[in-house]
């Protein structure tokens, strides 16, 4: 499992998939959302703006990703 770092809380789902690359663009990012292609800890989210927090997991194509919240 990858730790994705978060610079605040809480942070929109589809802007971490655009920002880690996991997406080539905000609404792709929306589409897979949409389309059920995304697991927030361990439930299919159809939230595009699901606000991430600190510990949670998100599954993606067959990987899975932890949010950390980074100390400044």
């Amino acid at each position: 499992m990858q730790d994705i770092l978060i610079n605040k809380e809480p942070v929109e789902l589809y802007k971490i998939l655009k920002f880690m690359g996991m997406s080539a663009s905000g609404a792709d990012a929306k589409n897979r959302v949409a389309d059920g292609m995304v697991k927030v800890n361990g439930q299919i989210e159809l939230q595009k703006r699901k606000k991430i927090m600190s510990g949670d997991v998100i599954e993606f194509d067959g990987q899975k990703f932890k949010a950390r919240l980074e100390s400044i």
